[in-house]
């Protein structure tokens, strides 16, 4: 909630500050309290408050006939100074419920990324990873001189093979008769346990 400064505390600043510029000098006399609430847009009540607080701080005195005069330049200077550090304070109150506001905001917003980040966790969890996944062939890996049907590849392992590196050259999407030979790199897709055993597989040796 936005704080709101009295609206009879801004009119007795303004007053003393046209008191310390001259506007107003010591002895005056100022108008009544019905023209001063027509200057100030406002009621003869809020004006009130405002003188009340002036003669308060010896800065006007109000007499019988309700006329407002001019008493002590020295004072509106100090009154002005006072009310300096409480702008300062309510300022700073304006700013901390800005900032605590703000603050809400952000952990609200933090706490729906939170949820969706679990949300979509939740939701992966479940899901096959299909990264692919590139493995050497031992020099001297069982594997090798076998073509992918002779190594019932995708029976002992659950993975597909979507290519072969060798060197430069890679082949994509090679059929069951494609020989895998020592120190190629398969390229293979699968669950995170098929990945795991194709690993131990193409790494056992030669019997």
């Amino acid at each position: 909630m936005e704080l709101k400064k009295p609206v009879y505390r801004s009119i007795a600043i303004d007053i003393a500050r046209r008191i310390i510029n001259d506007d107003f000098p010591e002895g005056a006399k100022i108008s009544g309290r019905t023209l001063l609430a027509s200057q100030y847009n406002t009621s003869p009540e809020t004006v009130r408050k405002a003188i009340a607080l002036l003669k308060d701080e010896e800065v006007v005195d109000v007499s019988q006939g309700k006329e407002v005069v001019i008493v002590s330049k020295e004072n509106a200077y100090r009154f002005i100074e006072r009310f300096q550090d409480v702008e300062s304070v309510y300022s700073l109150r304006q700013d901390l419920e800005i900032i605590l506001r703000q603050k809400q905001e952000l952990d609200a917003k933090l706490e729906r990324i939170l949820q969706d980040i679990i949300h979509y966790s939740d939701r992966l969890r479940n899901l096959t990873p299909y990264n692919p996944v590139e493995i050497e062939v031992g020099a001297d890996s069982h594997v090798a001189g076998k073509t992918i049907s002779e190594m019932r590849f995708w029976q002992h392992t659950g993975a597909t093979i979507v290519a072969i590196r060798r060197g430069a050259e890679i082949a994509v999407s090679p059929g069951p008769g494609a020989m895998i030979e020592p120190l190629d790199r398969i390229v293979i897709v699968g669950s995170t346990d098929s990945l795991r055993y194709t690993s131990a597989y193409l790494q056992r040796p030669k019997q």
